[in-house]
C-alpha cells in the first residue's frame, strides 16, 4: 500500500531568539548558527513526513538576503516539497521579527535534501507527496529540475542525462 501525505502534514514553524552568544562583532547573527537552526527545523520536517530517522544529504544555495540582528526572533518555516524513493526535499523560509518595533521581513530561503534512514543506516522508503495549494504544486514541479542539479554537481548524473533539466532549459 502507497502511503501518501500533504505537505502540511509535515509542515513545522519554529522560532529561536537571538542571544549574544549567536552573534558576531557587528551583532548580527552569524551564518553558521542561522545554517545551524535550518538544519534543525528540516530534519524535523523530514522527520514527521517519513516516520523516521533522517539525515542531511544536501543544501542548496543559501544567501543571506537581509541581517538578523541581536535580540529579534528567528522563525523558520519548513514543509517537503516533493518526496522521492527515500529522500525529500524541503523548503525553509526565515523570518526575522523586531518585536518591540513590530518589524518582521523574510531574510532567507533554501532548499535542503534529507534521506530517510533505517536503525542500520541504511535509506528507507519515505511516502509520496501530494501538493494541494498552486504554490506547493509549483515547488514539486520545479522540485525534479533541482534534484537533477544536485545530481549533477555532486557528479552522480551525467549533464546529459539530466532530461527534465535539458527539457527546462532548452525546450521552451
Amino acid at each position: 500500500m502507497t502511503i501518501v501525505k500533504k505537505p502540511s502534514d509535515s509542515f513545522t514553524i519554529m522560532n529561536e531568539l537571538v542571544l549574544p552568544n549567536d552573534t558576531n562583532t557587528l551583532n548580527n547573527l552569524m551564518g553558521g548558527r542561522l545554517l545551524h537552526w535550518m538544519d534543525i527545523v528540516a530534519a524535523i520536517t523530514a522527520q514527521k513526513h517519513s516516520n523516521s530517522i533522517v539525515v542531511t544529504a544536501s543544501v542548496d544555495g543559501v544567501s543571506f538576503k537581509e541581517s538578523i540582528r541581536l535580540g529579534d526572533v528567528v522563525t523558520l518555516e519548513a514543509y517537503v516539497t516533493r518526496a522521492f524513493n527515500t529522500s525529500m526535499e524541503i523548503y525553509i523560509e526565515v523570518y526575522s521579527h523586531n518585536i518591540p518595533r513590530g518589524e518582521r521581513y523574510k531574510c532567507n530561503d533554501a532548499y535542503y535534501t534529507f534521506v530517510a534512514i533505517d536503525s542500520r543506516n541504511r535509506p528507507v522508503v519515505v511516502p509520496q507527496l501530494e501538493p494541494e495549494s498552486d504554490a506547493e504544486k509549483q515547488k514539486y514541479d520545479g522540485a525534479l529540475r533541482r534534484r537533477q542539479v544536485r545530481l549533477v554537481m555532486a557528479g552522480k548524473l551525467k549533464p546529459e542525462d539530466a532530461v527534465e533539466l535539458k527539457a527546462y532549459l532548452f525546450d521552451k
